[in-house]
This record gives structure tokens, C-alpha cells and sequence, in this order.
């Protein structure tokens, strides 16, 4: 592995290394360590082993930066403090709440998990991978997750910012890379004694190559361009979400007023709304469920 590839050794400051070496997993860690050391981000659900907390915020990062998540994540936790506090919520509250992090079925998935939690796991979330796979909103990685920062298993977690690392120190000179060439290699260098900080250190390392390098995710066979926001049926859902929010009840005529748009654009989305759970329509009325 080019050691230019690797972050610092010696201090914060972020200076590469010319000549060319190859590091066993051992040395690896210890230079990601190094950086982690002096680079760390302090993170609020990092000061927690709480399950209920973790699945939160693994929740909430989902497809969303750290900063927005940063905004949202203590006041959410303080209204809805556990599982049986999040079971109970109304959808209405819950989304109010949420307003902000986009991809509102996330906040939806998260309820219902939470429900499940409390009427199926006596209020405890489990540590089985086969169990969290099986809730509204969890996947792989983000069951990966769970498992290392609330339990402390060393399970193989690739997310945006561990991938952009593997793709940088290992696959420097590859146009494409794709994860059944990475996952190997994060299970190779895995910290099966610590995986909890070892993540944490492998993201933020990721974190600051997403800043300071041209992103090496654009080389994984994953990598998809982000749609435009501005004009999206993402947009506009999240429009009428927060309308409803806001107003309690509207009319679909209403509802297309304030949106500026004709009810060919506003029905379809409402349909959708309303098939997913996230609306109850009455007649000619919409409100939250």
C-alpha cells in the first residue's frame, strides 16, 4: 500500500508521505489511529452505548451529512427519549420533528421499528444480525452499525465514508472498484477488540478525504450521481409533509395552492403518501395519520 495513500504519522497536520511501502492490517490500524487521535470529531451519539440512541442516529445518517444530523439529534432524543416514547408518538409529532433530515420514510421505518421493538422484543433491541435485518429501514450496513457502536461486535460495516478510505489506500490506480474487492479488506484490517473506535476513526479519516481530495467514491461501481432536489417529487412530498405538519388538515385544493402546483402533480404523490402510511385522506381532505 503507498504509504502517500495513508493519513499523517506524526501529527494533525495533514502532510504525504513520498516514498512507497506496504503495510501489514497491523499498521494500517495503527496509522488510522494515529490520525483518529488527533483528528477526532466529537459526535453526541458517540458518547452513548445505548442501543435505543445508536439506532437513532444511524437512523438519522442515512443518505444525510453530519452537520444537519448534529441540528436535529439532541432535540429529537429529548422528545422522544426511548423505544416506548417513540411507539406512542403521533406520526404528526414525529415527523415535526424530523423536519430538516429529509427522506421522511426513514422517520416512518424508525417508528415502526420502535413499535416492533416494544411489542415483539419486550422493549429491547437485539444484537442478531438476522433479528435487526428484519426491522422497516434496516440494512446491512446499518445493521453493521448497531452491532458495533451498541454492542461491540466486529461485524464488517462499509458505509460512504469507510468505502472512500479502502478505495483511497488500496485502490489508488483503479478506475472502478467495486465492494466484493473492499469488503475483504475491511474485514482483514477490522479492530475485532475495538470495532467501535475503530469505525469512528475510519469515517473520520473518510470525513476528511471527502474534504480535502477529489471524492474517491466517483471510482466505486456504486457511486450514483445525486438527482437535482429543486423540483423533485423528493421535494414536493416533502412539501406537503411539512404543510400537513404545519396546518393539521388542508383540501387537496388547498393543498395545491400552496404548492404552486396543478392536482395532475399533487394526486399521484398523495396516493403514494397515503399508500406508505403517511396520510389519511378523507374526501376531498388530507391530513397526517
Amino acid at each position: 500500500m503507498p504509504a502517500s495513500m495513508l493519513p499523517p504519522s506524526e501529527s494533525s497536520v495533514m502532510k504525504e508521505t513520498p516514498e512507497p511501502t506496504t503495510l501489514c492490517p497491523g499498521e494500517f490500524r495503527d496509522r488510522i489511529y494515529l490520525f483518529y487521535r488527533a483528528n477526532r470529531r466529537d459526535l453526541p451519539w458517540r458518547e452513548t452505548r445505548e442501543p435505543y440512541r445508536i439506532l437513532v442516529s444511524e437512523f438519522m445518517l442515512q443518505q444525510t451529512q453530519v452537520a444537519r444530523v448534529l441540528e436535529k439529534y439532541d432535540g429529537f432524543i429529548m422528545r422522544f427519549p426511548d423505544f416506548t416514547a417513540l411507539h406512542a408518538a403521533p406520526v404528526e409529532e414525529l415527523l415535526r420533528e424530523w423536519q430538516g433530515l429529509g427522506y421522511n420514510r426513514r422517520a416512518l421505518a424508525l417508528k415502526r421499528t420502535a413499535s416492533l421493538i416494544m411489542t415483539e422484543w419486550s422493549g429491547a433491541l437485539p444484537d442478531d444480525e438476522e433479528a435487526l435485518l428484519s426491522f422497516p429501514g434496516i440494512g446491512k450496513a446499518t445493521a453493521a452499525a448497531i452491532r458495533a457502536f451498541a454492542f461491540g461486535k466486529p461485524s464488517v460495516l462499509l458505509e460512504t465514508n469507510i468505502r472512500r478510505v479502502f478505495i483511497h489506500c488500496f485502490f489508488h490506480d483503479r478506475p472502478v472498484v467495486t465492494d466484493e474487492e473492499i469488503l475483504p479488506l475491511v474485514e482483514e484490517t477490522l479492530d475485532r477488540e475495538n470495532p467501535r473506535d475503530w469505525y469512528y476513526a475510519l469515517m473520520d479519516y473518510g470525513a476528511y478525504l471527502g474534504r480535502t481530495k477529489e471524492n474517491p467514491n466517483r471510482r466505486s461501481r456504486q457511486y450514483k450521481k445525486q438527482s437535482p432536489f429543486e423540483g423533485s417529487v423528493r421535494q414536493l412530498r416533502g412539501k406537503i409533509l411539512a404543510l400537513l405538519v404545519k396546518h393539521g388538515t388542508l383540501t387537496i385544493e388547498e393543498l395545491c395552492r400552496e404548492t404552486g402546483l396543478s392536482p395532475d402533480r399533487v394526486d399521484p404523490v398523495l396516493s403514494a403518501l397515503a399508500k406508505e402510511g403517511f396520510i389519511a385522506p378523507e374526501r376531498d381532505m388530507v391530513k397526517i395519520t
